[in-house]
């Protein structure tokens, strides 16, 4: 079985998503503030572009408006809840695939394999860890933030799609997200049944594995055979090759804190020998090392400013302890200075 993440070769050149994922936030406004083409209007989207399953909104002001929409209803888990509300329709044939696959890991590797045709810059993928499997989802991008709403409302819908197409009884070993705890994390402990974790590298799902592999039924390959298919034509369509940098990227924020960053690890995931990753990352300017350290700092930034302890962030960063992460801290200053 495959323990690796997935990945589309091809991703948008602009960060953006299926404007028809705003369907069931937009419902939610007109119901609860009757503002829904106000805000709509004031981050430059229109209604209209809602009912076309093909049109694509920039991600920034898909999150922007996120967390907007959340302070306007004046309730912080909206995303979560949101979650709760969805349907593997709603993100077409990629949804469908889910519900049509044998297990719960079938249906989480063609999740990560064929996220992107949903939206883009975004980094998903699947792995093994300690006889448990995770399910990494994020954002590539550090500067969009705040995106509370947007981890919360994925990992809740990732849920529900769980309970709608396998079992409703389903609950997650543990939940993980990157931002800080809320000040009321009740809602959450209620909607996931299980730990929620705060501050953390990226947004996780941890798997029980015989629950990941139990199998539910009886795949219809002729019929999953067509829809990806189907999803592979979209992505074709509208999507260009991401450079060596981008890929590598994505793999160190699924990675971080959980698995060896190493030229061997990646280069494996990739398909490519070490010194042929090496070369290219020289290439462009760049190296393993650089873009750890990059990502490292981009994480430390959100969080070293708010009251989280230093042992825990470090921690998130896959550090032995606050002393080797005050380390790295001076480190990336001379680097500054240079």
């Amino acid at each position: 079985m495959a323990t690796a993440p997935h990945f589309i070769s091809r991703m948008p050149a602009i960060a953006s998503i299926r404007a028809s994922v705003l369907d069931v936030l937009v419902q939610q406004l007109d119901k609860k503030t009757g503002k829904a083409d106000i805000l709509l209007a004031s981050h430059g989207m229109l209604r209209s572009q809602l009912n076309d399953p093909y049109a694509v909104v920039p991600m920034a002001r898909y999150i922007a408006l996120f967390e907007e929409a959340a302070v306007l209803i004046g309730e912080p888990a909206f995303g979560a809840r949101m979650g709760t509300l969805f349907k593997p329709a709603d993100i077409g044939p990629i949804g469908m695939l889910f519900s049509l696959s044998p297990t719960i890991r079938r249906a989480f590797e063609r999740m990560s394999k064929y996220v992107t045709s949903v939206q883009g810059a975004t980094s998903s993928g699947l792995f093994e860890e300690n006889g448990e499997l995770v399910w990494n989802y994020g954002l590539i991008d550090p500067g969009m933030w705040p995106r509370r709403q947007d981890s919360e409302y994925s990992l809740a819908a990732s849920c529900e799609l769980v309970r709608s197409c396998f079992t409703s009884s389903w609950k997650p070993l543990e939940v993980h997200f990157e931002h800080q705890a809320p000040r009321d994390a009740s809602p959450l402990h209620k909607i996931f049944r299980a730990p929620v974790l705060f501050g953390q590298s990226g947004n996780r799902l941890v798997i029980a594995k015989k629950d990941a592999d139990r199998i539910y039924r009886h795949e219809d390959r002729n019929l999953t055979a067509i829809l990806e298919r189907h999803i592979a034509d979209l992505i074709e369509e509208a999507d260009f090759e991401p450079d060596l940098r981008q890929k590598v990227r994505a793999l160190i924020a699924i990675y971080l804190g959980h698995k060896p960053i190493t030229l061997d690890a990646i280069s494996r995931e990739l398909g490519v020998s070490s010194r042929t990753l090496q070369r290219r990352l020289t290439e462009e300017g760049t190296s393993l090392r650089a873009l750890v350290r990059d990502h490292r700092q981009a994480i430390a930034r959100l969080h070293l400013s708010s009251d989280v302890k230093k042992a825990q962030i470090a921690d998130a960063l896959g550090y032995a302890d606050s002393t080797v992460l005050w380390r790295a801290q001076r480190a990336w200053s001379r680097v500054g200075e240079d």
